[in-house]
């Protein structure tokens, strides 16, 4: 087992600490390819980086885009509201060219 480590911006991190995000969207990168299941993830609060949240992974949902993740899963588990919002959200973040060359990853979890 590993323990990886990711920040996350305020709102994101406070719907995992409060149960409402179950996975975590990311770009398929060499980063997150050593995520395995049975990981630990330890979630830092960006803005405050006192705040964590530890994390064991679940799952992996890797898709070719984010809207491929977000349409065949519950946008709830990401925090979201919408496909639409969830997309509005992470573009900015991965442009649809990184995500067809690398890919995206969802990153299903529990608290631990």
């Amino acid at each position: 087992m590993i323990t990886h480590k990711l920040k996350l911006a305020p709102e994101p991190f406070n719907a995992i600490t409060s149960g409402n995000k179950t996975i975590e969207s990311r770009l398929y990168d060499d980063k997150r390819q050593k995520i395995q299941i049975g990981d630990q993830i330890v979630f830092t609060n960006r803005d405050n980086p006192s705040q964590t949240a530890t994390v064991k992974v679940v799952g992996l949902l890797r898709y070719a885009t984010l809207h491929d993740l977000f349409s065949h899963n519950d946008p709830r588990k990401f925090g979201g509201e919408s496909i639409e919002w969830l997309e509005n959200q992470m573009n900015g973040f991965y442009p649809l060219d990184e995500q067809l060359q690398n890919g995206v990853i969802g990153i299903e979890f529990v608290l631990i």
